[in-house]
């Protein structure tokens, strides 16, 4: 397949270049630093899995001059949804489609307002990832899995093709009946890992061992699923207690991408994360308190520190 990488950090840059070493053509859109350093030496992705070196990676800042694309990864941050749905426009041009792996549960209506809603499926993404230098992406536990499906019938047919380029590649991928329900799954325990970690500036482990703490992690995780039943995705209360355990079951010093970005003065995703449970649980007359208060908490660092 040709497939085209928009955004080549942890999750682009590790799937990407699992399917270009299996044979696929791959592209990847990059920009700065990294870019300049794949240009140069190459992309390395460095896991407990194996090392993979991409010696001559096709690599560009301009989605315009690659050509059309069977499949689109998206995988920006969710602040640069709407401009780098945009600069994809030219690797549809053939028929192709978008698989957005981002964060948060409305990349497909935001990507499909740009490019039109038949070009966008769904996908979800679970990896810890990240570059960590320019051209290098380190991927650090045992966890990488994709999961993508249809949203419109029509989309079947190069959904279950995507899979077998991944399946053939070494990936751990599922193509599952409901993709939305699949993105409120992890958007539940996302979102509240993410502003919980990012408002204490603490990992995991001082959370889910602290009972205050815990509380306010499990209030999180049961405000987004009140959200998602009002939205007609049908999560259950054993779903809460799976979120926990599987909370219990995460190393200790693990903590969310937002908290990195945070300490590091980046750039934050929190208005798509719980400033977005706060806004949409208003907006269905719901009460989230919870993530109302994470998101004022971090609000003031969402623009970056630096």
């Amino acid at each position: 397949m040709r497939i085209a990488v928009m955004g080549a950090g942890g999750v682009g840059g590790y799937f990407g270049a699992k399917l270009a070493k299996a044979g696929h053509e791959v592209a990847f859109i990059a920009r700065g630093r990294h870019l300049a350093a794949m240009r140069e030496r190459g992309l390395t992705v460095r896991s407990t899995s194996g090392e993979i070196r991409l010696e001559a990676p096709t690599v560009s800042d301009d989605p315009g001059t690659l050509g059309a694309f069977d499949i689109v990864l998206f995988a920006v941050k969710l602040w640069d949804t709407e401009s780098a749905a945009e600069a994809i426009r030219p690797l549809l041009a053939g028929g192709g489609r978008v698989i957005p792996f981002q964060n948060g549960v409305e990349s497909i209506e935001r990507i499909g307002a740009v490019v039109g809603a038949r070009q966008v499926m769904g996908g979800v993404a679970y990896i810890a990832a990240t570059i960590a230098e320019p051209g290098v992406i380190a991927h650090t536990g045992q966890m990488a899995r994709l999961r993508f499906g249809a949203v419109m019938r029509e989309q079947e047919s190069i959904a279950r093709s995507f899979l077998e380029a991944c399946v053939g590649a070494g990936i751990d991928a599922e193509q599952v009946a409901d993709i939305r329900r699949a993105l409120w799954e992890k958007f539940a325990f996302l979102a509240a890992m993410s502003g919980v970690t990012s408002a204490t500036r603490q990992p995991i482990g001082p959370i889910r061992t602290d009972p205050d703490l815990r509380a306010v992690l499990e209030g999180a995780i049961r405000e987004t699923v009140a959200l998602a039943r009002a939205r007609g995705i049908a999560l259950t209360d054993a779903f809460v207690e799976q979120q926990m355990a599987f909370a219990d079951g995460l190393p200790a010093e693990m903590k969310s991408s937002m908290l990195n970005d945070l300490l590091a003065g980046n750039r934050l995703e929190a208005p798509w994360l719980s400033g977005a449970v706060a806004r949409m649980a208003k907006e269905a007359g719901l009460a989230a308190p919870v993530h109302a208060t994470l998101y004022a908490a971090v609000k003031p660092f969402s623009g970056g520190a630096r």
